[in-house]
């Protein structure tokens, strides 16, 4: 049993030689060298890049991503809270090979659920980059982002196996009635944090959704019939990777759950696209999203259905901005992420009369 290399010092070459050689990506050829590199600004957990040299040419990979526990005490615990490092790891193992949604290839896989202790190796996309969240993305791109959702979305459509994956489906009730407890808090320390920042539409639209919560006419109407599925539930361009062709490769599997499918299309364009550009191609992306549903064989599900369940899913994005940043450690681009997220995601709300949906 090999330990769980959890922290960059520990991705020696040693320990990379056997973790390779188990899960037979290295058939009797060693690491001699390792050049271990920070990579990327998540929040959630830290991410490397290892650049790797073998005793025999092209013995294996030129190089690896690793993903570990945040050195923050506050992201780990948040992480520990919400099983985020279980669902990463178990996603990998149990579900990414089942689905024809891009990710990347796993290399090796460890976990401990009790400490939160666990790493991930993973093929390096580079040329590939991560989506910039701040700057926004074109419609080739959504349209691109959009058809992955679909291979991610519809081959486990309303399959009730997916119940049965505790670390997927887990409590939702029990979920939902902690964050029903928990997010009007946070709304109130998040319009704390920003108020010199927070722009009038974001406080309209957080105070309808969030009071809603608060004083519980927060309902469910017409979700207890709808088909659950695989969904990312954080889907959006940081969480993607975008080589140079434009082809999209979708990462960060830790919030992953069962849902409403449309839920993620709605986070990722509310957020994704300036609402100008949102406004002239939204119909046109969610169109292309069901049409490719029905020919992935998905039935039952009509395009009014459709529509709804985006609608509904623009408060998702609002309620995410709220409750990762007052959770995960603060960074100047975490707050402008945050924010921007907030403000794009409130004005998509608006703009599709969701308000309307939260009773």
């Amino acid at each position: 049993m090999l330990t769980i290399a959890d922290t960059p010092d520990a991705l020696t070459p040693e320990w990379l030689t056997a973790a390779l050689t188990a899960s037979g990506t290295l058939s009797g050829a060693r690491v001699v060298a390792a050049d271990v590199r920070p990579l990327g600004t998540g929040q959630m957990c830290d991410s490397v890049r290892i650049h790797l040299r073998y005793d025999a040419p092209y013995a294996g990979p030129a190089s690896l991503v690793a993903k570990l526990p945040a050195a923050d005490e506050g992201s780990r615990a948040t992480a520990i809270a919400f099983r985020s490092y279980e669902k990463e790891v178990r996603f990998y193992q149990e579900l990414a090979d089942r689905l024809p949604v891009r990710t990347p290839r796993l290399h090796y896989a460890d976990l401990d659920v009790a400490t939160a202790s666990f790493v991930l190796l993973l093929e390096d996309l580079a040329p590939a980059e991560p989506g910039d969240q701040l700057q926004g993305c074109g419609t080739d791109v959504a349209a691109a982002a959009v058809a992955e959702l679909v291979n991610l979305h519809a081959p486990l459509w309303g399959d009730p196996a997916l119940r049965q994956l505790d670390w997927l489906h887990g409590d939702p009730e029990g979920r939902g009635a902690l964050l029903r407890e928990v997010l009007p808090m946070l709304w109130a320390g998040f319009q704390e944090r920003y108020a010199a920042s927070l722009e009038p539409h974001v406080k309209q639209a957080g105070d309808l959704y969030f009071g809603a919560m608060a004083f519980g006419r927060l309902g469910s109407r017409h979700q207890d019939d709808r088909p659950v599925t695989v969904t990312h539930v954080d889907y959006r361009l940081d969480n993607l990777l975008i080589d140079p062709d434009g082809v999209v490769t979708v990462v960060d599997w830790q919030t992953c759950g069962t849902g409403n499918g449309p839920s993620d299309v709605a986070y990722f364009l509310g957020a994704g696209l300036a609402p100008e550009v949102r406004r002239e191609a939204e119909v046109r992306l969610v169109r292309g999203y069901h049409d490719g549903l029905v020919a992935a064989g998905v039935t039952g599900y009509d395009w009014a259905d459709c529509w709804l369940d985006y609608r509904r899913g623009t408060w998702s994005g609002l309620s995410m901005a709220v409750l990762a940043s007052m959770s995960v450690k603060r960074t100047d681009r975490g707050d402008a992420m945050f924010l921007a997220m907030a403000e794009r995601h409130a004005r998509h709300a608006l703009d599709l009369d969701a308000a309307d949906l939260l009773t």
